[in-house]
Parts: structure tokens; C-alpha cells; sequence
């Protein structure tokens, strides 16, 4: 039986898009490898992806402002 208290989409108003889905793995790699840090996580993101939009490498500010759009999309 599923705990009727725990649905870890609850926040979720749509399913995430291909890009979304790509950028969740890549972080989670990243966070698995030992990398907590913004600049390393986005120097990791520049190795191995996906792209920033706009094909643009990652910096944190353009990182930060994704993630806020991101949120602000769900």
C-alpha cells in the first residue's frame, strides 16, 4: 500500500520536458560524484551536459537564473 501522506510530485503541475529531464540526471551525476559546489557543478555541466539554452556555456549566473526560471515554470 503507497503512503497516502507521500507523493513526491505533489508540486508537480506537468511532466518535465526531455530538457528538464536531462538537466535533473546531470545534476544528480554530479551531486553522486562529490561535486556540492556551484562552480563545480557548473564546470561539470559544461563537460558533460545538456547545453545551456541559447547553446551558451554554463556560468553560475546563467545557471542560477535557469534554475529560478525553472521553478517559477512548475
Amino acid at each position: 500500500m503507497q503512503d497516502r501522506y507521500l507523493d513526491p510530485h505533489q508540486a508537480r503541475s506537468r511532466q518535465p520536458t526531455a530538457y528538464e529531464d536531462l538537466l535533473g540526471d546531470a545534476i544528480e551525476r554530479a551531486y553522486a560524484a562529490g561535486i556540492h559546489d556551484l562552480p563545480g557543478l557548473v564546470a561539470q555541466l559544461n563537460r558533460s551536459g545538456p547545453s545551456c539554452p541559447g547553446g551558451v556555456a554554463w556560468t553560475e549566473e546563467n545557471y542560477q537564473a535557469e534554475i529560478a526560471r525553472l521553478a517559477a515554470d512548475c
